[in-house]
């Protein structure tokens, strides 16, 4: 079985060039399982064979703590099951405003949300921000599961676009 492993690291750190010690003791733990992590500002992620990953990510989560971690926030999921049960193409449910928005970006993206890596799931998220979905009730809750991520994760980049759309351009 191949599973998909997030999780992200606090305290959170700024955008500079210089990750901070739990991001990277972790990263090169998973490095060293053989594995290639996908490094993020608001997260770390892997993909592999289950009895690789699991492990790798015991051994990561121990680094990032030992490096100064303070909060580990995960999220492990089943890669077969989650293209199994991703949308195909026009049969998502229309039934409410917040489905037509996410069908729209999937279209827009070219795939079900919970396929796309990582930058394309920050920038399906902005584009729903801008298109208002947001806004609607339990909205994060149902494009964190469209996204298969966590709750926590999506309410993380909404900050991250949030904070930089408020910042000075001058």
């Amino acid at each position: 079985m191949r599973v998909r492993v997030e999780f992200t690291t606090e305290p959170f750190h700024g955008e500079d060039d210089q990750l901070p010690a739990h991001v990277t003791a972790s990263a090169d733990a998973l490095r060293y399982a053989g594995l290639s992590p996908d490094l993020g500002p608001l997260g770390t992620s892997v993909e592999g064979e289950a009895d690789v990953v699991v492990d790798a990510v015991a051994a990561a989560l121990k680094e990032a703590m030992s490096h100064g971690a303070t909060r580990v926030t995960l999220t492990l999921g089943d890669v077969d099951a989650v293209t199994a049960s991703a949308p195909v193409a026009g049969a998502t449910d229309f039934t409410d405003g917040l489905s037509r928005l996410i069908a729209d970006v999937e279209r827009e993206l070219g795939g079900a949300l919970a396929t796309l890596p990582r930058a394309e799931k920050q920038h399906a998220v902005r584009l729903l921000e801008e298109r208002g979905a947001f806004e609607m009730r339990r909205s994060a809750e149902t494009v964190a599961e469209a996204l298969g991520l966590t709750r926590f994760t999506v309410y993380n980049y909404l900050n991250r676009i949030r904070d930089s759309a408020a910042e000075p351009t001058g």
